[in-house]
């Protein structure tokens, strides 16, 4: 039988010959053959369909459901409970033994009938389909064998649409049509466990229980073909460490995780050593702040927003924590007192208190620091003096003057790369610090992700560590979430501050690693051997999701835009 389509213009999209017969069709140059699900096991686990999608051919898989109301839905239960309870007693009644699928079907009956009743659950009428593309008649042969013996593996019964090839050559189209309404009865949990996005390495939610909201693409299963979703924001802490040597992709991918979870709302502030992410902020309105570029300044002395009782002293902390970044040093004890005083002094000369009132006048400068410790005795002299590159020497460009630039927007991006290495270091903690006072007001539930990409530079200095280390313990209590990127695995795991920031980091993404870098990181993560050579030879791109017990190997994939921005950077590299 032959179903010629008329070609109607340039517009048209479509095979221009159809042919069908009793077992393929043949669309265009190719051929086709659809095989219907009518069996099947009587248990399932997450996932149960991914071996069909990712069987090594062309092979199309399409789930169509249709809920039934639930004003039908008991009335079917008690129909099929009434069915196999009848058979049970004529089995009893004639002296037969009872047959344990009979059994297990009732039972299976009864206790979807109770979830049903109590709302836990609901029904589907569910039809799965399944098209097996081929360029030659026998190549098609080979194909539909081996997916039906595949098939057979998971306990899965595949018929042929004989005569119906067509309607099944449809039905597996991206066109939400049925043309087989070949269909069987699924409760919700089954079905839900159906879509190979509920990946078998990941955990899946408790039935009866929503998935978050939150769940973002990272990538596609290398294993088993499936979609790997992850939803960060239902995890126990919304932190991420991503590992990777340099060249391994882990800024494709944080990219790609920024502007996706930009589509969901989440404000994002990132630390950008090398100017990678400024094409991304300029595609979607975001903010870029080059520290380092003329009349940039940030004043380390800038009160935090907000009117916190405690801010004004957690911020006085923070300047002994800016001041040893400074130095390379925690200064010694008579250098710390007389700091302390320093500090009290210089917010006391501008008027400036405990008073969240008195927060609104012009803060005083690092300049109008260094001139209260030369006036504090020979300890305050000698910081002064340690202090003077900064404040009026070669490095002073920096602070010299009030703060110029206000972060503002769903995308901030604090560029590094116009500072010297010599400021890296305190350009990275300053802007931590300006986007971790805006995180912790008081009242503001907005979902905020922080990016530190090259973590190393703040990693090698002690108290840069420790504040990364205390930033990554109170993300979770206000809705933030810590992204630490870094391509040095012995700046994370060869310190106990940086063991902490990945052990509070429920996302753990690991890339592909340096052969000298490999023991360190299996010792850490608990990598089997395979997975150890599996990250010794990854490819671009290619790396392991780690959560808990979970342990998922992926691929980020990207759609031609989102690959277009992720690869802008210096030199268009990933």
């Amino acid at each position: 039988m032959r179903l010629f389509r008329r070609i109607a213009g340039p517009a048209t999209v479509g095979p221009a010959v159809l042919e069908v017969s009793a077992d393929r069709v043949r669309v265009g140059d190719g051929y086709a053959a659809t095989l219907v699900v009518c069996g099947y096991p009587p248990q399932v686990r997450p996932g149960w369909l991914a071996p069909l999608v990712s069987y090594p051919g062309r092979v199309t898989v399409a789930v169509h459901t249709v809920p039934v109301p639930a004003e039908l839905a008991a009335p079917l239960l008690r129909r099929q409970r009434a069915r196999l309870e009848s058979t049970r007693h004529l089995d009893a009644d004639k002296g037969r033994l009872s047959d344990p699928m009979v059994e297990a079907a009732a039972s299976d009956a009864a206790g979807l009938a109770d979830r049903v009743a109590r709302g836990a659950s609901k029904l589907h009428r569910v039809g799965v389909y399944v098209t097996v593309h081929a360029r030659t008649v026998e190549e098609l042969r080979d194909t539909v064998a081996g997916v039906r013996s595949a098939a057979a593996a998971m306990l899965l019964d595949l018929q042929p649409a004989t005569f119906r090839h067509h309607l099944g050559y449809t039905s597996t189209l991206p066109l939400g049509a049925d043309g087989l309404g070949m269909r069987r009865i699924f409760d919700t949990e089954s079905l839900a466990a159906a879509f190979p996005v509920a990946s078998g390495d990941l955990a899946a939610p408790a039935p009866g229980r929503a998935d978050g909201t939150g769940a973002i693409l990272y990538g596609i299963n290398t294993t088993s073909a499936g979609v790997v979703l992850w939803d960060r924001w239902a995890q126990d802490n919304h932190n991420t460490v991503v590992l990777a040597r340099s060249g391994a992709g882990k800024s494709y991918l944080v990219k790609l995780e920024v502007l996706r979870s930009l589509y969901q709302g989440v404000e994002v502030a990132v630390i950008d050593p090398e100017d990678e992410y400024t094409a991304l902020a300029a595609h979607v309105g975001g903010t870029v702040i080059q520290l380092g570029a003329p009349g940039v300044r940030l004043n380390p002395l800038d009160l935090p927003p907000g009117r916190q009782p405690a801010a004004f002293r957690d911020h006085q902390l923070r300047l002994h924590t800016v001041v040893a970044v400074l130095l390379g040093s925690v200064p010694p004890p008579e250098e710390r007192a007389a700091l302390d005083r320093a500090i009290t002094s210089v917010y006391a000369a501008t008027g400036i208190s405990h008073d969240p009132d008195t927060w609104v006048r012009p803060a005083p400068l690092l300049t109008d620091l260094a001139a209260c410790l030369a006036a504090d005795g020979e300890a305050g002299a000698r910081l002064a003096a340690r202090l003077t590159p900064w404040v009026s020497g070669a490095f002073k460009d920096l602070f010299d003057g009030a703060t110029s630039v206000r972060p503002h927007g769903h995308l901030v991006v604090w560029s590094l790369r116009h500072l010297p290495d010599e400021l890296r270091t305190i350009g990275t903690l300053l802007a931590l610090q300006h986007v971790w006072a805006g995180i912790d007001r008081a009242g503001d539930q907005r979902r905020r992700i922080v990016v530190v990409d090259e973590a190393w530079l703040l990693m090698r200095d002690g108290e840069g560590a420790r504040f990364l280390y205390r930033m990554s313990k109170a993300a979770r209590k206000r809705r933030a979430g810590l992204t630490v990127v870094t391509q040095d695995a012995a700046d994370l795991l060869g310190t106990e501050l940086g063991l902490a920031v990945v052990s509070n980091a429920a996302t753990q993404i690991l890339m592909r690693q340096a052969p000298q870098a490999i023991d360190a990181v299996t010792a850490a993560f608990g990598l089997t051997a395979g997975e150890a050579r599996m990250l010794l030879a990854a490819d671009r791109g290619a790396g392991i999701l780690i959560a808990g017990q979970a342990r998922v190997p992926l691929r980020s994939q990207a759609s031609a835009t989102e690959h277009r921005l992720a690869t802008t950077g210096i030199g268009g590299d990933q």
